[in-house]
């Protein structure tokens, strides 16, 4: 078994970051991805979830229409995706994590720690920006009613000057 550190250290994280794509709106990772991180081809990791399919449902991981597969190619310029003849399988957080009881090496399993880790983070910083993106909201609501009593202010401000502007009729004795 690999000790903490060893696990912290085996893939810098913007590696599996970069690996990890916004799909049916799902954060998902591509079979293509997971097998280079776990160091298996990818036919081995395929094999391997067809042989435990039963693990795999729906909201662990589905495969990539053509169309899919052709937008995600042309977003990653660098990407060379070589001679792939069927489109990719796609793996939601609960499916990387249905992997390390499918693949059972020491590295597959410190890396899987590692992708969980990395996807709980994401989702932190997500409930997080959601509270920002909430108070942000109520500041703006709250201002945005300040500016109409402003206004109201000012419409009122411009009212007694031009009361003022006016020549009223003295009030009084005359001479």
């Amino acid at each position: 078994m690999l000790n903490s550190e060893t696990n912290a250290n085996l893939i810098p994280e913007e590696v599996v970051l970069n690996k990890i794509y916004f799909i049916r709106n799902h954060k998902v990772m591509l079979d293509k991805d997971l097998a280079e991180l776990y160091g298996v081809e990818t036919r081995v990791l395929n094999q391997a979830i067809k042989r435990n399919l039963e693990r795999f449902s729906d909201d662990f991981m589905f495969q990539l229409s053509q169309e899919e597969f052709n937008n995600l190619i042309s977003q990653s310029v660098t990407s060379s995706w070589g001679g792939t003849r069927k489109t990719p399988y796609a793996f939601t957080e609960l499916g990387v994590s249905m992997l390390s009881s499918v693949l059972n090496s020491s590295r597959a399993i410190a890396v899987n720690i590692q992708i969980v880790r990395i996807y709980y983070k994401l989702r932190q910083m997500m409930i997080t920006q959601q509270d920002v993106l909430l108070k942000l909201e109520k500041i703006e609501k709250k201002i945005g009613k300040h500016d109409k009593k402003i206004q109201l202010v000012f419409d009122y401000l411009n009212q007694f000057i031009k009361q003022e502007e006016e020549p009223r009729e003295r009030i009084g004795f005359k001479k």
